[in-house]
């Protein structure tokens, strides 16, 4: 007997504005990680092959596996692993939709969504489907894998939680309006929790074994990205045009700060300060401890759906300007950008000296993370909205033409 969870379902609200989706973790989640163990156990009508969710499993990149959107909670967009030069196709898989979701990468499997309503897990080396699970809408969510569990949400109004090996669902917990958000992860006394933003405006804290609600928080419009998470505390943006920081022991309201538009795409965290673009044409960056911006970008009249990857002293981002953008992390300084042919909503990652994104150009890009000099790319043919997955020997990417891609040496 499969548990469902809910909370009490909104009447879903007529959508004024649609916001679209757009090296490991900090210190802070490491020492999470480190200290990861839950004991409690799953009530007996759940179906759960653990009764807790081990360590050796924690939602945060390695050079094996990359876990969840961004790599890890902070929400950095770095990978611990090395890319080659000039990667070669190894294989593709088609889905009945476009992919919108990006991968997820977790003993020697890829997990991602589709537009036809399924996850699917693939196998990494093959690419042959080992297991699909049915929701009720679009899967444009990111999933997370933690322990032995795989998260997503759907537009069907839900957040799933299934095995990772069969693809059987464990329990389903129902918001009031469509999930597009990624889910995210911490501690909460002890026991992990889930973190996810759904379009009934609130914030959802959810029990990882049980998916019961530990807590709701409300905000003013629909939640798009996936919460960042850092010391305590998540941080996020949505169609209030809010940068909401949150207590994750309680949910209870830290502090909010005035972003001037729409926030679309998912914030990064780091060095106490937290970095994200906006619908009205900036990129910002904004110290959480004073709670108020210290420089903001601006290029050309585009707005910024991707999500940042942040890396020493820069930070990259792609554009609606169809370039790719680097900018000096303590004073929004410009770097360099990239052209391509088309908008940049795909969230860059970085590995090593090596950033990699994909564009609706239909091409996955490799450049230099110093000077932004093209070092490969390969032309898909469909635009990618989706944003990589990278781990040691392979690099996965969904498109607009409804397939997977993984590339490697």
């Amino acid at each position: 007997m499969v548990r469902t969870a809910s909370t009490d379902r909104d009447q879903f609200r007529p959508q004024i504005f649609s916001c679209w989706l757009i090296k490991g973790a900090s210190i802070a989640v490491q020492a999470l990680v480190t200290a990861f163990f839950l004991t409690s156990t799953v009530p007996a009508c759940a179906a759960s092959p653990r009764d807790s969710i081990s360590a050796t499993s924690a939602g945060v990149a390695t050079p094996d596996a990359w876990p969840m959107f961004r790599g890890g909670p902070s929400l950095t967009g770095i990978s611990p692993a090395s890319l080659p030069n000039k990667p070669r196709l190894l294989w593709s898989f088609k889905t009945g939709a476009p992919v919108k979701s990006s991968a997820a990468i977790h003993n020697n499997r890829v997990f991602v969504g589709s537009g036809d309503s399924l996850l699917y897990a693939l196998d990494l080396k093959t690419g042959k489907k080992t297991w699909s699970h049915t929701t009720g809408g679009s899967v444009e969510s990111s999933p997370l894998i933690l322990g032995d569990r795989v998260y997503f949400g759907s537009t069907d109004a839900s957040l799933y939680c299934l095995s990772e090996s069969t693809g059987d669902l464990i329990w389903k917990y129902e918001t009031g309006d469509k999930i597009l958000s990624g889910p995210n992860w911490t501690l909460n006394a002890g026991k992990a929790a889930i973190i996810l933003g759904s379009y009934d405006y609130k914030l959802h804290s959810i029990d990882a074994l049980t998916g019961k609600s530990n807590w709701v928080y409300e905000t003013g419009n629909y939640i798009n990205g996936t919460p960042a998470i850092a010391e305590g505390q998540t941080v996020f943006g949505g169609c209030d045009a809010i940068l909401h920081v949150i207590s994750l022991k309680d949910g209870k309201k830290i502090k909010e700060i005035e972003a001037g538009a729409y926030i679309a795409g998912s914030v990064a965290l780091a060095h106490k300060h937290a970095y994200f673009g906006h619908y009205e044409n900036a990129f910002l960056g904004v110290d959480l401890s004073e709670g108020k911006v210290t420089w903001t970008y601006k290029d050309r009249g585009f707005p910024y759906f991707s999500s940042p990857a942040v890396a020493g002293d820069k930070v990259v981002f792609g554009g609606r300007d169809k370039r790719l953008h680097c900018v000096n992390r303590s004073t929004g300084q410009a770097l360099w950008s990239f052209g391509t042919r088309g908008k940049v909503d795909s969230s860059p990652v970085i590995a090593g000296d090596r950033v990699v994104v994909g564009s609706d150009d239909g091409r996955l890009y490799i450049l230099n993370l110093a000077d932004g000099t093209e070092v490969w790319s390969h032309d898909i043919g469909a635009p990618l909205g989706s944003s990589p997955a990278v781990i040691n020997g392979a690099l996965v990417i969904g498109s607009d033409d409804g397939s997977v891609y993984c590339f490697g040496k």
